[in-house]
């Protein structure tokens, strides 16, 4: 690693967090400059975000993770019990994040970030402490590269790229008797609610509508308390407990940003891409996004023959991840078909388009091509195998680099794939072997048998 690098980062939520922690296992010095979260929120996250968390050494963000609780779909009149979740709240992640960063030799700034300024040589920017006076100096922090994972209102967030039909989330934190914990996703004519409850009593509701149908201010409260009234579940939820934070409303339309890279600054998270709650992968998406950007960095600052590169892989990651989360999000909106005609339904069906969510197998648009690929925690040109299901291309598949099978593969069709020449590819271990042979038959390559 050539000289120390700074790098500050404003905010601590997953994405942020990911990004320090991976950057100074890079051994890179960072400061993350932060102030808590102005609202009560709960969230609730899959295998995968515990394991991101357990492969970051995440120990007390780990330990803030509930144990799973079944998850109920009432959904197009029809309800279901498949699935299960671990329930968070968002102010104990927030605060056991920052624990974990310290002890990993984050340094940590409670403060306001202000203005932004990119440099030729990389930026400044100005904090503020956020208890004092609006007449209090501003201190200045100069890096050599900047990471705003701020969230859906980052500054310069407006300037997008695509966005979604505006929606608009309303959260109430409740506190009730002490119950089994469990969450529910219930859909109604005017949108749809996200209701969690803590095995403590603590409770949880979040209305997803359409922006455009929400009351003025000083409307709200009623507003609020009369969509909970037509919806049962609700009802279930919130009698018998008290409110214990004041109504809040949050926009929760997807966003995905114009530029979310340049030479000496990335966003991350939300601040690049915000997808719609209804796909349940805010925190998984964030904690991507935070754990590729530090070979975005890595790659700008260390090795700028490969900038552009660098540049490219990450636009086209951000907005392919986007168009993916966006489609999950259409797709389980068109299973909703009792109120076709409504308002907030309509729209959501249609955006942001009618590509399908998984391109079928296409052995004529299977591919060898030189694309931009993580290695070595830098981003570098390889060739990967690129197909109508993974327009981004597949470098590796079980360890095994798959461009060399797949070219000799398109150079010799029908060719079996015995043992042999799989040991001729230097691939000998079997259940490899099983694998890849799944996937070059899911590919329509081979035949199935």
């Amino acid at each position: 690693m050539p000289s120390r690098c700074h790098i500050a980062i404003a905010g601590c939520g997953p994405a942020g967090a990911a990004a320090a922690k991976s950057l100074v296992d890079l051994g890179f010095d960072v400061t993350v400059i932060s102030t808590p979260r102005a609202y009560v929120a709960c969230e609730g996250v899959s295998a995968r975000v515990m394991g991101a968390f357990k492969q970051l050494g995440f120990e007390h963000a780990l330990a803030t993770l509930a144990a799973p609780s079944q998850r109920t779909v009432e959904w197009n009149g029809e309800r279901s019990q498949a699935n299960w979740e671990q329930l968070v709240r968002r102010d104990q992640l927030d605060a056991a994040l920052q624990l974990d960063l310290k002890k990993a030799g984050v340094r940590l700034l409670d403060a306001k970030v202000g203005p932004v300024n990119e440099t030729a040589c990389g930026i400044s920017l100005q904090y503020q402490n956020p208890h004092g006076s609006d007449k209090e100096t501003a201190s200045v922090l100069t890096a050599d590269f900047f990471i705003d994972a701020r969230g859906r209102n980052a500054p310069g967030a407006a300037q997008q790229r695509m966005r979604g039909p505006e929606t608009l989330g309303l959260l109430q934190s409740w506190q009730g008797e002490p119950e089994q914990a469990r969450s529910e996703i219930v859909s109604f004519d005017s949108g749809w609610i996200w209701l969690a409850r803590f095995g403590d009593g603590s409770r949880y509701t979040q209305l997803s509508l359409a922006a455009e149908k929400i009351p003025p201010r000083q409307q709200l409260s009623d507003f609020f308390g009369s969509v909970l009234a037509q919806c049962p579940a609700a009802q279930a939820y919130t009698e018998n407990a008290t409110q214990t934070h004041e109504l809040t409303a949050r926009s929760a339309t997807a966003m995905l940003t114009a530029e979310p890279v340049s030479s000496h600054s990335i966003r991350i998270g939300d601040a690049a891409m915000a997808v719609d709650p209804l796909s349940g992968n805010g925190i998984f998406q964030a904690l991507s996004t935070g754990l590729i950007a530090p070979a975005i960095v890595n790659t700008l600052l260390h090795r700028s023959n490969n900038a552009e590169l660098a540049k490219q892989f990450y636009r086209e990651r951000v907005h392919h991840a986007f168009m993916r989360f966006a489609r999950l999000g259409r797709d389980f909106y068109q299973q909703e078909q009792s109120w076709p005609d409504a308002a907030f339904w309509q729209p959501r069906q249609l955006w942001p388009d009618q590509v399908p969510m998984h391109e079928p197998p296409r052995p004529d648009r299977v591919l060898v091509e030189t694309r931009p690929v993580v290695c070595d925690h830098f981003i570098e040109a390889r060739e990967v195998v690129v197909t109508p299901d993974q327009p981004l291309g597949v470098w590796h598949l079980e360890g095994v680099v798959l461009a060399p099978m797949v070219r000799r593969l398109l150079a010799e069709p029908g060719t079996p794939l015995t043992p042999a020449w799989y040991q001729s590819m230097g691939v000998f271990d079997v259940v490899r072997q099983q694998a890849l042979t799944g996937w070059f038959t899911q590919q329509g390559m081979v035949s199935p048998g």
